[in-house]
């Protein structure tokens, strides 16, 4: 595939325009916020739906509960289908939050009850907000707490669903290339290179359900903040599993280490053959410590992800509510320590790889459990309907 590395940067020119163009304001809410539209008065604090979700939920931190609402948002809407028609499923609609006990239970969202069943007491407590613009806000708020994350836009006016999605949308990690490419092309015509870009979310994601043994494994070395770690160390050769091998969707690891509740970095089967594949493996490489063309890329595609089923004319500009992002660590990608660039396994030479250096240790670099380091993270768990 001819690739440079120009074509990248036209191509988020190009995204970047389905963003909906900055409203003028229009209304000011009661503690003096100025919004576009009075809808948005829905999510400034003084209705405490942003306060509410950072402290009694994702405490200000890039942690686990955090991460599984950012997953949420991609389940709930990625399940449509415009092969299939409405009764498929209508995109980002809050059906995981409106049927519980359905989309929950599906195999491909193992491990999702605990994000639904954590959001669905905000639907009571905000009954001016509806399940879908819950779902992507929070999505919103949650991402905010990761430093290098972009400011995503938020949109308002989903109406609520009135039936499930069907089983079947979502991808998993043990599909193959085309079936994954073809099942975002189908759910909103996104292309290789949108695909990827969406993918920049498993730098803080973690791994649920994959392997039976071990608790919500990283994908990176660096799961607390939205980097490009994760587009080099899929690059590098697998030597071990975090946990036990021979899981459906999961292929070895170049991290593998697990120390008591710090597990070691798990590889999901479809990151691996994305970054090799001659339709996506370049856009995979060009990512590699570009934080800012990642970010960029990443939030150009959100913008179309979040919105899937819904007419972007027919929804409200509320971006002005979106919380600022931590701002980025600022440090370039690197191997980690025990890995060098003779680990890399690169498919694409129409671009050259960056000069990375290599993180000082004799030892495998361990992944700490927390974001502050410790082993017990401060976790919230609603029970609900949702079956885990």
């Amino acid at each position: 595939m001819a690739f440079k590395f120009s074509s990248l940067f036209a191509l988020v020119a190009v995204a970047a325009t389905v963003r909906a163009a900055p409203a003028s304001t229009t209304a000011t809410c009661s503690d003096g916020t100025q919004v576009p539209d009075e809808v948005c008065c829905n999510f400034v604090p003084v209705c405490l739906l942003v306060s509410a979700l950072q402290n009694t939920l994702f405490m200000g931190d890039c942690g686990e509960d955090g991460h599984e609402v950012i997953r949420l948002t991609f389940h709930d809407a990625i399940a449509i289908s415009q092969s299939q028609g409405p009764a498929a499923g209508r995109g980002a609609d809050g059906s995981m939050l409106i049927f519980p006990t359905v989309e929950p239970s599906f195999a491909a969202n193992a491990g999702i009850g605990d994000s639904v069943n954590n959001l669905i007491p905000f639907l009571s407590q905000f009954p001016n907000v509806t399940a879908g613009d819950l779902i992507q806000f929070a999505g919103t708020v949650a991402l905010s707490n990761c430093p290098g994350a972009p400011q995503l836009e938020f949109l308002a006016g989903r109406p609520n669903a009135t039936a499930p999605a069907v089983d079947g949308l979502i991808p998993e990690p043990q599909d193959n290339v085309t079936s994954i490419l073809d099942r975002f092309a189908d759910a909103g015509g996104f292309s290789p290179f949108e695909v990827i870009s969406l993918l920049a979310s498993h730098s803080i994601a973690r791994a649920d359900k994959v392997d039976p043994t071990i608790d919500a494994a990283p994908f990176d070395s660096t799961p607390f903040v939205f980097d490009t770690q994760v587009f080099l160390e899929v690059l590098l050769k697998g030597v071990g599993f975090p946990g036990t091998p021979n899981n459906t969707g999961e292929v070895a690891s170049p991290l593998p280490l697990t120390v008591g509740s710090d597990t070691g970095e798990l590889r999901l089967q479809s990151d691996f053959a994305l970054a090799r594949d001659s339709r996506t493996a370049c856009f995979w490489q060009g990512f590699v410590n570009q934080q800012e063309f990642m970010a960029s890329s990443f939030q150009a595609a959100m913008s179309k992800m979040t919105i899937l089923g819904h007419n972007r004319a027919d929804l409200i500009d509320c971006s002005a509510v979106v919380p600022v992002p931590k701002p980025a660590v600022n440090k370039p990608a690197s191997f980690p320590a025990t890995t060098g660039p003779q680990d890399l396994e690169l498919s694409c030479t129409t671009s050259q790889f960056p000069t990375l250096t290599a993180d000082s240790g004799s030892q495998e670099t361990v992944i700490p459990h927390c974001s502050d380091g410790n082993m017990t993270c401060n976790t919230v768990q609603f029970t609900g309907p949702a079956i885990d």
